[in-house]
């Protein structure tokens, strides 16, 4: 398995945001929220090229992650992975790669999901901690690893 992390441009709205409704699309049917205009929009506000990284696995883009640093934490403000490609250890060795940065800088990653979204485990798997919960979404923190 080869994966590899790619730059984006403002260019790449389209495709991401496509990428990112094939990927939420189960977790919004099930709590009742699909709809692809909001989802676009929420996209579109929180969209900074500067922050984000396409996921290529084999030569393939199946995903992409949002990192918003700040002085605080290290925000992932998205990840998601085509639907084809989930199950494979991809989300897991982004994690890693965000986890080592993090640790470097000493600094947590916090992360939100919504709630009933398969994510919520993921997240919990990977070592994040509930911090707090809101109407619709769950949020998480994983503290920085003093042995980095």
């Amino acid at each position: 398995m080869i994966v590899e992390f790619v730059s984006v441009a403002e260019a790449d709205f389209e495709a991401l945001v496509e990428l990112r409704l094939q990927a939420m699309r189960p977790s919004l049917d099930r709590v009742g929220r699909f709809d692809p205009e909001r989802s676009r929009a929420r996209f579109r506000d929180s969209f900074f090229p500067e922050h984000i990284h396409t996921i290529f696995l084999d030569g393939a883009q199946v995903g992409f992650y949002t990192v918003i640093p700040t002085s605080e934490a290290l925000k992932l403000e998205h990840l998601y992975i085509s639907p084809s490609a989930q199950g494979q250890g991809v989300g897991g060795f982004v994690l890693s790669h965000i986890f080592t940065i993090a640790d470097e800088k000493s600094l947590p990653v916090r992360v939100g999901a919504l709630k009933g979204s398969d994510s919520n485990h993921f997240y919990l798997r990977h070592g994040f901690i509930k911090v707090d919960e809101a109407e619709w979404d769950i949020y998480y923190e994983r503290l920085p690893n003093p042995q980095a």
